[in-house]
């Protein structure tokens, strides 16, 4: 099956690269490597503002994770000139906007790491921190930020 079935499947459409909110670029290339810069949370096109242990669940963290995710591919396949060309995900970092007593960063930043495997297969595995944070910008709950390798 191919990404773009894959996707199809999922019921996902990329969507465009959004434009940096701050003095930075989306993406930058080295050599065979692509680093995103961090994609905040986002739902119905807005800052998914929250603190997780606080005012959300881990559920919805993880809902908001994997949003990120469909935003990340999309900046990811412009970055790599279309998803096809991603060798691997290589790493993915996670900052969860959370109260001092939460601890399930890491199943939060599962919402991310899933989808980067139903969409990409194999090569979606990765490895990855989880991070608990006192805010993000703008009061997102969840900030993820990754390195591909592509061809």
């Amino acid at each position: 099956m191919s990404i773009q079935d894959r996707l199809n499947a999922l019921g996902i459409t990329l969507p465009p690269v959004a434009a940096p909110a701050a003095s930075y670029l989306p993406f930058t290339r080295t050599g065979n490597l692509v680093f995103l810069s961090g994609h905040i949370a986002k739902k119905d096109g807005k800052v998914w503002a929250g603190q997780l242990g606080k005012t959300m669940l881990t559920a919805d963290g993880q809902q908001a994770a994997r949003a990120i995710a469909i935003d990340l591919l999309g900046t990811l396949q412009v970055a790599a000139g279309g998803l096809d060309k991603v060798v691997r995900i290589v790493k993915v970092v996670s900052l969860v906007n959370s109260s001092a007593d939460f601890t399930e960063h890491h199943l939060v930043t599962n919402g991310c790491s899933e989808l980067l495997v139903d969409v990409l297969g194999e090569s979606g595995r990765h490895a990855r921190s989880a991070f608990g944070v006192a805010q993000i910008p703008l009061g997102a709950c969840v900030e993820i930020e990754l390195i591909a390798e592509v061809a």
